[in-house]
């Protein structure tokens, strides 16, 4: 039953709201994931951001689809815990330490096929065009798990169409770039370098305009 609840809310709810209000600009869509296993890594401005990723993406993939999100946020009440978990298909996990490995369920899930959405900045960030530092989430996972690839992307805009503290999104475009996926295999210690050059390229190329 949550499977069909979650398939008939992207389909009927999501996906029109990301297809016809939001005006989507992606660039190098090919370069999305066709299956998992697999980490999808991505700024993080707004709460449409995992929404709008997990669009990006056929439907046929929506089961396999695992957002990472924070344990206290989306656990503080019976309702919207289950609406995290089962619709929208979160993993919840610590920031506070209370696991002895956080990372445990991202593992289960990547050794499972599936493929995960990952932002490591941790939370949301202000002003847009700006990057918070990344959290070792992703590093670790990388490395753990060094043959699965890790899909950047950047979104910009998002965080206008629906700021922190909104309570209904505005229309506007937002671009979408992806980056080449890369593999803690392949790169080693200069894993992270390659990632972060890939945010801080694509910031310098697009010339955004500055969010007000």
């Amino acid at each position: 039953m949550a499977r069909r609840l979650q398939f008939l809310f992207f389909l009927i709810v999501i996906r029109p709201v990301v297809y016809l209000l939001i005006g989507l600009n992606v660039r190098n869509w090919q370069r999305l994931p066709s299956c998992g296993p697999g980490i999808i890594v991505a700024n993080h401005n707004s709460h449409l951001d995992t929404l709008v990723l997990m669009s990006l993406l056929p439907l046929k993939l929506l089961p396999k689809l695992r957002p990472v999100a924070a344990a206290d946020y989306f656990l503080r009440n019976r309702m919207l815990a289950w609406f995290a978990t089962n619709i929208i298909g979160i993993i919840p996990i610590s920031r506070h330490g209370e696991d002895s490995d956080p990372l445990a369920g991202c593992y289960a899930a990547l050794d499972a096929g599936d493929i995960l959405i990952l932002f490591p900045e941790g939370t949301r960030g202000e002003p847009e065009g700006k990057l918070g530092a990344f959290k070792r989430g992703v590093q670790i996972l990388a490395r753990n798990r060094p043959d699965i690839p890790v899909y950047p992307i950047y979104l910009h805009g998002l965080g206008k169409i629906f700021p922190k503290g909104a309570i209904l999104p505005l229309p506007f475009c937002c671009d979408v770039h992806v980056g080449s996926p890369l593999t803690h295999k392949e790169k080693g210690d200069k894993f992270m370098a390659m990632l972060l050059a890939f945010y801080t390229a694509t910031l310098e190329e697009g010339q955004f305009p500055e969010w007000r």
